[in-house]
């Protein structure tokens, strides 16, 4: 019989999607606040691949940032409760101005965060679900037939690489 074992701590990352660099400022050091120092941060991508996200602006843009220390992954549920609640710090006319989605990169997957079940989705506790975007094949990340559209860009790819080369040198060290 296996014993229950305690996986290492993950990797916490945020996208923060918008058409507004003041809403954008603002967010990440409300985040910043919250979670501590940012390691690593991407270039805005721009984002064009659903109109779901129209009420939030045009021209939007992706921003992912990811923090030093790491997390307990059981913590993503709260996490994503809080980012929710800034979110919501931003309404303009009763419409989301920012959309702030937390995941957790391990070695060998990325997680993303949700408040909505599909049938790739696992429930972690508080309404919140968890989606596995990439798993790590052949020294990369892949995605998986689920996977978002944005997050099939090289420019995500290469940032979620970057920040697996960062955690890794970080769990070295432990």
């Amino acid at each position: 019989m296996a014993q229950p074992t305690i996986p290492p701590k993950a990797k916490l990352f945020i996208g923060l999607l918008t058409a507004r660099d003041d809403v954008l400022f603002h967010s990440i050091n409300i985040l910043q606040k919250k979670f501590g120092t940012i390691d690593l941060q991407s270039e805005p991508i721009p984002f064009s691949h659903t109109d779901y996200y129209s009420t939030i602006g045009k021209n939007l843009y992706k921003v992912f940032i990811s923090f030093e220390k790491l997390i307990n992954r059981e913590d993503i549920a709260k996490i994503k409760l809080f980012t929710n609640k800034v979110e919501t710090k931003f309404l303009h006319n009763g419409n989301r101005t920012i959309n702030i989605d937390p995941g957790y990169l391990t070695l060998s997957n990325v997680f993303l965060a949700s408040c909505k079940d599909y049938f790739h989705r696992v429930y972690v506790g508080k309404g919140v679900y968890v989606e596995n975007e990439y798993r790590y094949v052949a020294k990369h990340y892949q995605p998986w037939e689920w996977t978002y559209p944005d997050y099939r860009k090289k420019e995500y790819l290469q940032f979620f690489e970057t920040l697996r080369s960062i955690y890794y040198e970080q769990i070295k060290q432990r």
